[in-house]
């Protein structure tokens, strides 16, 4: 049950101060979900004041880790938003004697091993503390087992019951406080959240360590005389509780009493009686000490300035986390009171049970039936009844004059109340082993039977504790440990009135509990502890059927189905079943929606098992539920497949709607770059044709992606245009050299430093006179011969060049390069023709990518030959391109293919071996110089 139900049903029922919420089992788990939307301030206050009482008031037991050994109603406020502004506890029946005693396996309460397990070493050494438990007489019983796990889950045994072992949200301590080091830790932290001051938590500390230095005390007897057997513990406790030691050994060996007449008599304590006053000390020191630290929560989580004027209609919830039944193997005071507040409590919820279902049946005008159910109004009277009840009987005998022990306690119980049908006890009933003489008697709970040993009822009834304590520790210099005691104030014969005992105490407590809840809507939260183990995987079904029998829920549910175990306000119900009715689905036609849920309820044929109220529709047998309910998970499974397939349809629509809304921006954004792309590409483009350099220098805009391929076709088709421009200006006679340019640009355009391109190609360069000025007109001579002799048709390219002959040595000669032949020269002879190799069996070329004029021709007949370029004018020209630029434009226009390759080393045939060219620059060499090397040959360039 999280905040916002309850909220939603506070609301709802318009009780502004009248939800209350029953935990038996997740009080503090309620608490936490109510306050997960409270302020900062609020929620840390409240959350933490959880933590400090689970420290102060929580133990483990052998069924619970974390069992809860008192009774807690807390009072939650909110504001007109539903969030928590405040709050207020109230405390039950500690377990006080639990300080000194436990049953074996389990602990005293957590604060102490937290202390002396959790605190510095420093912390310890001034409390005059050590770390073993065992060390101290109130925690030996508690170090004999775990003492490591604290807090393994909220909770006080309930015959068997883990209270709060499944809870509904993490439990406010760190990893569920599984060590007291780190429990010690977060009290300290919640304490200081709260608004204990540093002062007020040193002195918690020096109470609790003087409670187990108190247990220590032994007593011991001289002749008459009562001594106190190590004096130094007397001093150590005068020390941390900040009184005189004089005083507090007297207060430990004697008491003073009031003989009349302002006359006072000091009485020693026998070794025994000093025993007792010590533990009564002990019991009553954690109590004021607990009762201390629930006030000043209560001053840290109460609501602060809040003005209903202002801050609008407040509204609270009571969480009550109050015992649960118990019954151990052996039973004594505390479950006596602890069974006698859950009989209260059960007489309460049957009765708010049967005035809620008698209420709501004359609200929806449906006739009231009488009820039949088991009322422990007798056992309650049996505890309680004024004169005649247990109660009552106890305080008799604490009364009562001279030396009266528990068992004539009991003889007086098995005398007055051994009529009554829920009592009895071994002498009532001699048969009965499983009750001693005059030691055990049984009451009869709704519950079950529990058999209570009635030793020790008289002294815990009686509380007794000396004046002398409440007086010394009321004049003690700790304010803390003062504040505790304001009783100590009276005068030693100032004339009170006696006390109240302890039992007497309670049941006023309890009936002003009952009183508060009575006029309160109830919610319940209920706990079953699946195993006695501790385990989360077990479940023991006679130990859940216990439980489930001794938490009165068979008796809610009795009263329930004895009338209409279901009712449901009309619009809730047909919401829940109207797809099982033809009339209803999807939504009825009818004038009101109880007309709608008796066409329902008739089509099926239940209208005999149903009654109708005004705003409600009441179902008295569950077969009838159950049968709708099968239906309808019968017809779910189609409805959601229905509305599956709209609520897909509608996406996809959506979706679709989507993509075509994205579509359209993405066609609308793209014809709108490709306008902005087309429009600047016109704009710069537009006035190239009167560029000097027809619009070279343009830049190109960035063209968006889906132009990419546009701007690269453009692109060719603009430099298309733009040659064709130039080549216009060209005259006819200049196209071939232009054409030939380009194909030597083709071959050799980045795999050559230089090749030409800049200047005029003359290609006959033997008939130029400034080239050749003396052998010019003889060369011209030599051509025309030769031109009348083969009939060839122009003159490709004539230069001087060096090559190596077939000695392997340079040799200067011409060659003369025509549409037919390659022909070698003899310069010296008159340009003799010494060979002629056909232009058709030139099969490629071959040249560097240095600046030497290196040119091999290679030939089908593998006889390859290689030349070098020079006596050139100007000297330094670089014919190689114009040579490889000539020969491949005639190729081209023969339709033949000449390989060009561009290498610095360079394989040719020589005389039938293959051999490897190289060229190596010469800085001092003037010309050109073929020499052999190991692999070939080597061409000596000269520069640099």
């Amino acid at each position: 049950m999280d905040a916002f139900c309850l909220w939603g049903c506070l609301g709802s029922l318009g009780h502004p101060k009248a939800v209350w919420v029953v935990c038996g089992a997740h009080g503090p788990s309620v608490m936490l979900q109510l306050c997960r939307a409270a302020p900062p301030r609020v929620k840390n206050v409240l959350l933490k004041s959880n933590c400090v009482l689970e420290a102060f008031g929580n133990a483990k037991t052998n069924r619970n880790d974390n069992s809860s050994r008192f009774g807690k109603y807390m009072d939650i406020n909110f504001d007109f938003k539903g969030d928590p502004t405040g709050g207020h506890v109230h405390n039950y029946l500690l377990e006080k004697s639990r300080v000194l005693q436990q049953q074996p396996g389990e602990r005293n309460f957590h604060a102490f091993y937290q202390l002396l397990l959790g605190a510095p070493a420093a912390l310890l050494t001034s409390l005059h503390l050590c770390r073993d438990p065992s060390t101290y007489c109130y925690t030996r019983e508690g170090a004999q087992g775990d003492v490591s796990g604290a807090a393994g889950g909220p909770g006080r045994d309930q015959g068997g019951q883990a209270r709060r072992s499944w809870p509904l949200m993490p439990s406010p301590w760190p990893q569920a406080c599984t060590d007291d080091a780190s429990g010690y830790r977060a009290v300290e932290e919640a304490m200081a959240v709260i608004g204990f001051s540093p002062e007020e938590i040193g002195s918690v500390r020096r109470i609790l360590a003087a409670i187990l230095h108190l247990g220590n005390l032994r007593f011991t007897q001289e002749e008459e005389t009562t001594l106190v057997e190590d004096t130094s513990g007397v001093s150590v406790l005068a020390e941390l509780t900040a009184t005189a030691p004089d005083s507090l050994h007297r207060a430990l060996l004697a008491r003073t009493v009031a003989a009349g007449a302002g006359e006072l008599i000091e009485k020693g304590h026998s070794p025994k009686e000093a025993a007792y006053a010590r533990d009564a000390c002990a019991k009553a020191i954690y109590e004021r000490l607990f009762c201390w630290i629930v006030g000043r929560i209560n001053a840290g989580i109460a609501a602060r300035e809040y003005d209903a004027r202002v801050h609008g209609k407040s509204t609270v919830i009571g969480v009550l986390d109050i015992y649960g039944f118990e019954i151990f193997d052996k039973n004594s005071f505390e479950q006596f009171c602890i069974n006698y507040c859950n009989e209260k409590l059960q007489q309460l919820f049957i009765e708010l049970i049967l005035r809620q279902e008698q209420a709501e049946y004359q609200r929806e005008g449906i006739t009231w039936q009488t009820i039949e159910y088991f009322s422990n109004e007798p056992i309650v009277e049996l505890v309680e009844q004024p004169h005649r009840g247990i109660l009552a009987l106890l305080d008799e005998a604490c009364l009562a004059a001279g030396t009266v022990t528990d068992s004539l306690f009991l003889a007086s119980m098995d005398t007055r109340l051994g009529h009554h049908a829920h009592y009895t006890s071994r002498k009532l009933c001699p048969t009965d082993k499983t009750m001693e003489f005059n030691r055990d008697f049984r009451i009869k709970h709704y519950a079950g039977d529990v058999t209570y040993s009635v030793e020790g009822f008289l002294d815990k009834n009686k509380d007794t504790l000396f004046q002398d304590f409440k007086r010394l520790f009321y004049n003690s210099a700790d304010p803390v440990l003062r504040a505790m005691w304001p009783d100590g104030e009276q005068s030693i014969t100032e004339v009170t009135k006696r006390p109240l005992t302890t039992g007497t105490l309670f049941k006023n407590s309890i009936v002003a509990l009952v009183e508060n809840l009575a006029c309160k809507e109830p919610y319940y939260v209920r706990c079953i502890k699946p195993n006695d183990q501790k385990s989360p995987t077990l479940f023991d079904m006679e130990r859940c059927q216990h439980q489930v029998s001794y938490l009165g829920l068979l008796e809610n549910v009795r009263v329930r189905r004895a009338g209409f175990a279901y009712r449901q306000p009309y619009h809730r119900f047909l919401l829940r079943y109207k797809m099982t009715c033809e009339y209803t689905w999807p939504n009825h036609l009818m004038a009101s929606d109880r007309e709608a849920t008796q066409a329902l309820l008739e089509q099926h044929g239940f209208q005999d098992d149903v009654a109708y109220g005004h705003t409600k529709v009441f179902i008295r047998t569950p077969r009838t539920l159950v049968c709708l309910e099968q239906e309808r998970a019968q017809l779910i499974p189609i409805i959601v497949l229905l509305l599956q397939k709209a609520w897909r349809g509608a996406l996809a629509r959506r979706r679709c709607r989507y993509l075509r809304a994205a579509y359209t921006i993405m066609a609308c954004y793209k014809r709108h770059k490709v306008r902005a792309y087309l429009h600047e590409l016109l704009r710069r483009f537009q006035a190239v044709r009167t560029l000097p350099d027809f619009g070279k220098s343009v830049v190109w805009p960035e063209p968006p992606a889906v132009l990419a391929h546009f701007q690269d076709a453009s692109q060719r088709l603009f430099r298309r245009w733009r040659a064709r421009q130039i080549i216009k200006n060209i005259p006819p006679s200049e196209m071939g050299q232009i054409r030939a340019k380009v194909a030597a640009m083709v071959a050799l355009g980045g795999l050559r430093e230089a090749w030409g391109c800049q200047r005029t190609w003359a290609r006959d360069y033997l008939s130029s006179p400034s080239e050749n000025p003396a052998l010019a007109l003889l060369f011209a001579r030599r051509l025309q011969s030769l031109k009348d002799k083969v009939h060839f048709g122009s003159v490709l390219f004539s230069c001087h060049v060096r090559k190596i002959n077939r000695f392997g040595k340079s040799q200067d000669r011409a060659i003369l390069v025509t549409d037919q032949h390659v022909y070698k020269l003899d310069p010296r002879k008159r340009y003799l023709m010494m060979r002629a190799i056909p232009l058709s069996t030139v099969t490629g070329l071959s040249v560097t990518s240095c600046r030497a004029q290196l040119v091999v021709f290679h030939t089908q007949s593998q006889e390859d030959l290689a030349v070098c370029l020079h006596k050139m004018q100007p000297v330094g020209d670089n014919r190689v391109g114009e040579l490889v630029g000539v020969l491949l434009e005639h190729c081209r226009a023969t339709k033949r293919e000449l390989q060009v390759r561009v290498s610095d080393c360079i394989q040719l045939s020589f005389r039938g071996h293959r051999r490897l060219l190289t060229v190596e620059t010469r800085p001092n060499a003037a010309t050109p110089d073929f020499s052999k090397s190991r692999n070939g040959f080597v061409l000596y360039w000269p520069g640099k």
